[in-house]
């Protein structure tokens, strides 16, 4: 916009430009009353952009922890009207953004930062200037508190956004392909979702809505992520018209609430400590109803996928296959005890070569045979998403050359650990039966002797 059409506009043209249609009840009624009548005047000076009024909100900011830190009513005091200063700022930068058309993608993540950054600062001062005063190590703890939830509220919120978007993104893919099944041309392809059109139309009802957008044959359905919140609570939806009515979103404790309550109306009642209590339960009270929320969302999820294309939701996703639930610490049903077909049940010390006419390379089929039983690999057909990991004894890898055979065993000696790299000489081992080879056992590592250090890691085993 020109300059000359900036100082034309009236405030409530200026308002209903800048300001959400909905918006945290702070905001809405301590904020954008100042804010929308700054913007006019910030407006007419092409010098005041967006970028510099978020750098003067993070500099009164800090101003206020500068204040928090003296520790006495008056700083505080002072403090709390400049962190309210400092979000109003905060807030201008947005709504001049809009009004001018030169938002930026940086300045979007500038102010993300920097809002973290004035937290940080006026947490631990806040926080830092009272346990000056009274010595009590709990406003320590406060102030770890403090940044910790204004953390997990922006982390858990951008992080339900992304799901939302990847839920919606996978419904837009499979209905915009269904349409095109059905020979629906590419202009009329389209997807309806229930929150947008409560977006556009606030004070709608949702049925109201849908019956509206479904009126005509040949429509696309409207999609409904939030069918099972809204039948569990038919109460939310009068209390959020009625919220509504006054651009008051439902969310009545978020992290502008939350801010406001620590920073301001804490150091000016005076009760620092009870006043971030009390926030701190609110917030975690509010982010747990989110959290249910979002998880009924995602059932409804799961439903719509399983209408639309069933054949790409797994029946048993979630589960566990049958043959991996015994584990290894107890025995399956109906699984004998299978004999101990290790080096001891076929190696004899008089003659350690043959017992009951079976030889060694029969002994340690035995043992492949009973390792494989014991404990076998999830077949791909009950664990689909089951990838096989790497073998993880190559045939060859360091400390043995491409000739070694099975754990050192050269058919020449005694196993000799690790081409001599610390290693012992053979007491008790097996020569290999005149140099017969071995290699194409799996490499299962040898246990070592009682009271002998391993050679890899030096532990002791005894």
């Amino acid at each position: 916009m020109t300059e000359g059409l900036m100082q034309k506009l009236s405030l409530r043209a200026v308002q209903k430009l800048t300001c959400k249609k909905r918006d945290a009840w702070w905001t809405v009624l301590l904020v954008d009353p100042v804010a929308t009548r700054l913007v006019c005047l910030f407006a007419r000076f092409n010098w005041i952009t967006p970028n510099r009024v978020t750098w003067a909100a993070l500099f009164v900011g800090l101003a206020s922890a500068f204040f928090f830190l003296e520790g006495d009513y008056t700083s505080l005091a002072i403090g709390a009207g400049l962190y309210h200063i400092s979000f109003i700022l905060d807030c201008i930068d947005g709504k001049l953004a809009r009004l001018k058309g030169n938002g930026s993608v940086f300045g979007g993540w500038l102010d993300y930062v920097f809002d973290r950054i004035r937290v940080l600062f006026c947490a631990l001062a806040l926080m830092g200037g009272q346990f000056l005063r009274t010595d009590e190590p709990v406003f320590l703890l406060a102030a770890l508190v403090v940044v910790f939830l204004d953390m997990l509220r922006y982390v858990d919120a951008l992080q339900i956004y992304k799901m939302r978007m990847s839920m919606r993104a996978k419904i837009e893919a499979v209905t915009l392909a269904r349409q095109a099944d059905a020979g629906v041309s590419e202009e009329e392809q389209k997807v309806v979702f229930m929150e947008d059109l409560l977006r556009e139309n606030p004070l709608a009802e949702g049925e109201t809505l849908k019956a509206a957008a479904t009126t005509k044959p040949g429509q696309p359905e409207v999609i409904d992520l939030h069918q099972q919140f809204r039948k569990r609570f038919p109460w939310y939806a009068r209390f959020r018209h009625a919220l509504l009515r006054s651009r008051i979103r439902p969310h009545l404790i978020s992290g502008i609430e939350f801010q406001m309550f620590i920073f301001i109306v804490g150091p000016l009642v005076g009760h620092v400590l009870v006043t971030t209590a009390v926030s701190a339960i609110l917030l975690g009270v509010f982010e747990l109803v989110i959290m249910f929320k979002f998880w009924l969302s995602t059932r409804d999820f799961t439903r719509t996928m399983e209408r639309l294309a069933p054949d790409s939701v797994p029946t048993r996703a979630g589960s566990i296959s049958p043959h991996l639930q015994a584990g290894r610490h107890r025995r399956r049903e109906g699984e004998q005890d299978l004999p101990d077909a290790g080096p001891d049940a076929w190696t004899d010390r008089d003659d350690p070569y043959a017992r009951d006419g079976r030889t060694e390379q029969d002994g340690w089929n035995e043992q492949v045979v009973w390792m494989d039983q014991r404990f076998p690999a999830p077949e791909p057909d009950d664990d689909p998403g089951f990838q096989p990991y790497p073998h993880p004894y190559p045939d060859t890898h360091d400390g043995y050359d491409a000739h070694d055979t099975y754990n050192g065993h050269d058919g020449h000696g005694g196993h000799n650990g690790h081409n001599g790299h610390n290693g012992h000489n053979g007491h008790g081992g097996h020569n290999g039966h005149g140099g017969q080879d071995t290699a194409w056992l799996p490499r299962v590592p040898a246990q070592p002797h009682p009271g002998q250090y391993h050679v890899d890691s030096g532990q002791n085993w005894s």
